[in-house]
């Protein structure tokens, strides 16, 4: 089940139904490019929506500068009040609350997984969107956490899909010897060719949620986005049922999922450390 099933079977569970009590305006970034989200943000606007239910930070940016009264429910953002979106994790205040997915912390637990994965890489590529607010805070606090361990981390902003096979061909110039994709929607929707370039390469891949591993990427690492998701769906309820978003206080992941997929190590010649396996949540055959 998708990200969308599951936000909709958690809201029937709590007793939603879309055409009877529910309706829901799907608004779909289909080619992960942030420069349409200010439009989509206002066109809901319009439309006088109870609930904005926003994915990354990107959205949850537009979404906050179309409206400063419909409440905004937040998923797969990052240390909202280090982006200024919240005043604080507990007491939100304004009118965005929802769950956090990640910190600076957890882009460095993604290279130490990789290190641990290959210990003799010491140029690994990171893959960024410049047009994602927190990707310059996560490459910055990479920075920091490579120069003590001696890797060099050439990092490449992509904006469309256009930049891939550049990034690709210029990771190649820097004799890359691994890959870090941070996770965005534009990496996510386009996962399946950049796993295509990055097996024609041969560039172990260290990625975001899970689906990217199950479409081919080595290794991912990342919290429970069904868990995200049905998190959400209980905001938009607590919303409904006359909470304020200023006192619902911020989530942050309970679990997160690491996934190996076995059918690219062996693609690649790669042979997992046990130690690793036995910390999978998922190995994919």
């Amino acid at each position: 089940m998708g990200f969308t099933g599951v936000f909709r079977s958690s809201l029937r569970d709590l007793g939603y139904v879309e055409g009877r009590n529910l309706a829901i305006e799907w608004r779909q970034n289909s080619e992960g490019r942030s420069d349409r989200l200010d439009d989509l943000a206002a066109e809901l606007v319009r439309l006088k929506v109870d609930v904005v239910v926003a994915t990354y930070p990107a959205a949850v940016f537009s979404a906050k500068r179309a409206t400063t009264t419909i409440p905004i429910v937040m998923v797969h953002t990052p240390d909202p009040v280090q982006l200024g979106l919240v005043a604080s994790l507990a007491h939100p205040g304004g009118n965005i609350t929802g769950t956090t997915s990640l910190s600076v912390n957890l882009s460095s637990k993604q290279l130490e997984l990789l290190k641990q994965l290959l210990p003799r890489a010491s140029r690994i590529a990171v893959l960024w969107n410049p047009d994602n607010p927190w990707h310059p805070v996560a490459v910055k606090g990479l920075e920091e956490s490579a120069r003590s361990s001696g890797v060099r981390l050439p990092n490449f902003q992509v904006r469309g899909s256009e930049g891939f096979r550049p990034a690709f061909a210029a990771m190649a110039k820097e004799r890359a010897q691994a890959l870090l994709v941070l996770a965005d929607p534009l990496t996510f929707i386009h996962r399946a060719e950049l796993r295509d370039l990055a097996a024609k390469q041969r560039l172990p891949s260290m990625c975001g949620p899970s689906e990217y591993a199950k479409d081919g990427c080595l290794i991912s690492y990342w919290a429970d986005t069904t868990d995200l998701y049905r998190r959400a769906a209980s905001y938009v309820d607590r919303i409904f049922n006359g909470a304020n978003p200023a006192d619902l206080p911020i989530e942050q992941p309970t679990k997160y999922e690491l996934v190996v997929n076995l059918k690219t190590a062996r693609a690649l010649g790669l042979t997992i450390p046990p130690s690793l396996l036995q910390r999978a949540d998922q190995v994919i055959e």
